[in-house]
């Protein structure tokens, strides 16, 4: 990737310097002169052990063997060595035998009576048509579930082992299961059955032809199908705007208003540098770049570099320092605003938190609100992704990447379906490869597609310093040389969750709160990690929970705060920006987009060039 010629003088921008040294913005090509991991220059031998483990990781999608063996072992040996276990499983499998037995012949000699040995659970979708409660498939799929749930009570509840362990047997057994379930076959799943009588076998033939097609694409590197009918530019990513600042790290994006006046305070956004930015600009109806201007707000978005293998070093203090605050600084010199609304998704959110935390420690008042949305700063219930997280996986994931350079964009992905497989493997293999139709392409499937790179540094650091160790949360986190804390955090906070969100849990974006030692509004959404943030006003089958915590008010666990406080139906998008009003100046008239007499011309028009790099 070639590097970018330097565009912007630091000196001669008017916005207020940040306080501590380390965040001095420097030139674009000594920018990323982090130190090296420690084990970033290895010996002959240590090459030889980095590259095998990178050939195997190759075959193991990144999961590492090691990691997986020690998980299995610890569960064997400590149920090798509990006979009371063993007999409890014993006992299980006898009662859900003769309950499957006794609802066979229920089943038997009254064919339409609805009761059923085991219900589903509430996200597992597959055996809910009417066709599955009929005989036989209703015995097939209940025999299944009763067994999914031998599984779990077996891989689970073992004394000895350790809380990890036992999510990734618990998890393992799950993936190994779902492959098994009877809906996956042709034979065993009524709908499937149904339609290859209806027509004809037909779509057996469409479906292989639809495989076929998936595997050249992904073979050759294409995005799916149906991605063609979404270009950015063109029908996504559209609200019009300027690129008014460039380094090799980011663009930011300035986009034009849309009301006579706006509020002085402009919104810097900072999403995750894991995919492109413009899932908060997709389309024009669901783009929350547009509803924030339709508001009065002048909006900047930071736009990230796709990494590639000669950014291998770049680090957590260059996505700071050259990321968020040398944009800060731009948007500040443009608009003169001496207050900037922070609003950071995902990991970007998390990076805002520790750059508000920096802020705060160094007594740089810059800051009017923070808005993190669906945005961890406590990992210890980061999700099944924890699962991933230990020693030795890591090991094994630096030492892939270490030989590539970055965290490749399908090595993301195949982590994130596994997490929910039965939504994002399965059922589409059902729909389009045995049903034989194509699941139809919507904006943010076309937006899921379009991923970006990690560097091997930045991401070892992540995972290490967050998801591992959780050092922001226990105050051990460094910036510079002194450690910063989110309790510093003085502005209030507009904080985000969403009810089935499996990157982000709820639960662990609502621990904010046990760090924070300010206001907090705390949202609950429904939809996801992607679809309960794209939540626009109009979208059908929306609701959300908010309330105010006050700094001073005892705190109140997320499960209580969840019945406390009541349901509100639609989009959550006008909470966020009345919240924002209230915390704003009067309207005044907008800025003008860039300042080029403050070093910040416009260079060209929205979304930017490095949305497009692949």
């Amino acid at each position: 990737m070639a590097s970018v010629t330097p565009l912007h003088d630091p000196s001669s921008s008017k916005a207020a310097p940040y306080k501590a040294t380390q965040y001095v913005p420097k030139p674009v090509d000594a920018a990323f002169t982090s130190t090296p991991l420690p084990h970033a220059h290895s010996t002959m031998e240590e090459a030889l052990d980095k590259g095998l483990k990178a050939a195997i990781a190759k075959s193991t999608a990144g999961l590492s063997p090691i990691a997986l063996t020690a998980a299995y072992s610890d569960w064997i040996l400590h149920l090798a060595s509990a006979p009371g276990k063993q007999l409890q499983l014993i006992e299980k499998a006898a009662k859900k035998t003769g309950k499957l037995a006794s609802y066979a012949a229920t089943c038997a000699t009254h064919p339409d009576a609805p009761q059923t040995c085991i219900e589903p659970l509430p996200q597992d979708r597959r055996f809910r048509s009417e066709a599955w409660q009929a005989w036989p498939y209703n015995l097939i799929h209940q025999s299944f579930l009763l067994n999914q749930q031998w599984w779990h009570n077996a891989t689970t509840g073992v004394e000895g082992m350790t809380k990890q362990h036992e999510n990734v047997m618990e998890f393992v057994s799950r993936q190994i299961l779902d492959v098994f379930s009877p809906s996956n076959s042709i034979l065993t799943n009524p709908d499937v059955l149904q339609k290859t009588v209806q027509d004809g076998g037909w779509n057996l033939v469409r479906g292989w032809e639809n495989f076929v097609e998936d595997a050249t694409r992904l073979n050759a590197g294409q995005k799916p199908v149906g991605t063609e009918a979404f270009t950015v530019g063109e029908n996504l990513a559209t609200t019009p705007g300027k690129v008014v600042y460039r380094n090799r790290l980011i663009e930011l994006i300035q986009y034009a208003p849309t009301t006579v006046k706006v509020r002085p305070e402009p919104i810097l956004i900072v999403p995750a540098w894991i995919m492109k930015y413009y899932i908060l600009d997709l389309s024009e109806t669901n783009s929350m770049v547009r509803f924030l201007t339709d508001q009065g707000f002048t909006v900047f978005m930071v736009s990230w570099m796709n990494p590639d293998a000669e950014d291998r070093d770049l680090g957590m203090d260059d996505y700071l320092s050259v990321g968020v605050m040398e944009a800060l600084d731009a948007v500040q010199a443009i608009t003169s605003s001496e207050k900037v609304h922070a609003i950071g998704y995902c990991l970007g959110g998390t990076l805002l938190s520790i750059a508000a935390s920096a802020m705060a420690r160094d007594e740089d008042e810059r800051l009017k609100t923070l808005t993190l949305l669906a945005a961890q700063t406590d990992f210890t219930e980061a999700g099944e992704l924890q699962l991933f997280i230990n020693d030795s996986q890591l090991t094994f994931l630096e030492d892939m990447m270490w030989n590539q350079g970055y965290l490749d964009t399908t090595q993301m992905a195949g982590t994130f379906q596994l997490l929910r497989s039965n939504d994002l493997i399965w059922s589409y293999i059902i729909h389009d490869y045995l049903m034989g139709e194509r699941t139809p392409m919507i904006d943010l499937m076309a937006w899921n597609s379009d991923a970006t790179r990690m560097p091997y540094r930045m991401h070892s650091e992540y995972l290490r310093r967050l998801y591992l160790n959780n050092d922001l949360a226990e105050g051990r986190y460094r910036m510079g040389d002194a450690p910063v804390t989110v309790s510093d955090i003085r502005v209030p906070v507009f904080l985000v969750g969403t009810e089935r969100d499996h990157v982000a849990p709820w639960h662990s974006v609502y621990k904010f709160n046990l760090l924070a030692d300010t206001d907090v509004t705390f949202v609950l959404t429904s939809g996801g990690h992607n679809a309960g943030i794209v939540s626009e006003p109009g979208h059908p089958h929306r609701h959300y929970r908010i309330a105010l915590t006050q700094k001073d008010a005892p705190y109140t666990g997320p499960d209580r705060w969840m019945a406390e406080t009541s349901t509100t139906e639609g989009s959550w998008w006008p909470a966020l920006t009345d919240w924002l009003a209230k915390q704003s100046s009067e309207p005044t008239s907008p800025p003008p987009l860039g300042a080029p007499d403050n070093g910040y011309p416009p260079l060209c028009d929205a979304p930017g060039t490095y949305v497009f790099q692949e």
